[in-house]
C-alpha cells in the first residue's frame, strides 16, 4: 500500500523556522523525485521545491532562499526545511511522488503518481 505522510506543521510566528517531513512507504522510494506543495488560502497547489532520485534539486521562483529541500534514500523520507516564515506561507503543505520522471515534470501537478494528506502551518503575524 502506498503512502506519503507529512508531518512537521502546526502553529508559529513569523519568523520562525519549520522543518517539515514526508514519509513514504510501498513504492520504491529511488525510483522517484518528490515534489513539495503549498495549498493556501486560494486551494490551489502551487510547487515550492522538488528533489530528483540523484539528489538534484529545483525550488519556484517564489521560494528560493528560505526553503530547502532534502531526501533520505535510507529512510525513505524528504525534508522541507523553511525558515524565516511569513503569514504568507500558511497553508497545507502536501508531498507528491513522480514515477521516474526528473526535475522538468516536477512542479507539474497532474504527472504525480501518490500524494499525501498535507500538513498544516499557521503563521501569525
Amino acid at each position: 500500500q502506498v503512502q506519503l505522510v507529512e508531518s512537521g506543521g502546526g502553529l508559529v510566528q513569523t519568523g520562525a523556522s519549520l522543518k517539515l517531513t514526508c514519509t513514504t512507504s510501498g513504492f520504491t522510494f529511488t525510483n522517484y523525485t518528490i515534489s513539495w506543495f503549498h495549498q493556501g488560502t486560494v486551494m490551489t497547489r502551487e510547487a515550492v521545491a522538488c528533489i530528483d532520485r540523484r539528489g538534484d534539486s529545483d525550488y519556484s521562483d517564489s521560494k528560493k532562499g528560505r526553503f530547502v529541500i532534502s531526501r533520505d534514500n535510507a529512510k525513505n523520507t524528504v525534508y522541507l526545511q523553511i525558515t524565516d516564515l511569513k503569514p504568507e506561507d500558511t497553508g497545507v503543505y502536501l508531498c507528491g511522488a513522480l514515477y521516474i520522471r526528473g526535475l522538468d515534470y516536477a512542479f507539474g501537478e497532474n504527472w504525480h503518481d501518490h500524494w499525501g494528506q498535507g500538513t498544516q502551518v499557521t503563521v501569525s503575524s
